[in-house]
């Protein structure tokens, strides 16, 4: 399994496992089907939403973790 980094673009992260929507909504991105979003860093959206990036790299983590 890849580690998720703070680096990774939120559409990478969404092909990998469509679950993970779910994580990014919780936080405020309600914006995922948009092209711009897709092509944003987790670190740039974290930072435009005002969320702490190292917790939701870490849910993701563990997320991904869970499923293997």
């Amino acid at each position: 399994m890849q580690k998720i980094t703070k680096d990774m673009l939120i559409g990478d992260v969404l092909d990998m496992d469509m679950e993970t929507a779910k994580y990014f909504l919780e936080i405020g991105m309600h914006c995922l089907g948009c092209p711009a979003s897709r092509g944003e860093t987790i670190e740039e959206a974290c930072m435009v939403h005002n969320v702490d990036c190292d917790q939701l790299v870490e849910k993701l983590n563990k997320h991904f973790a869970e499923k293997n």
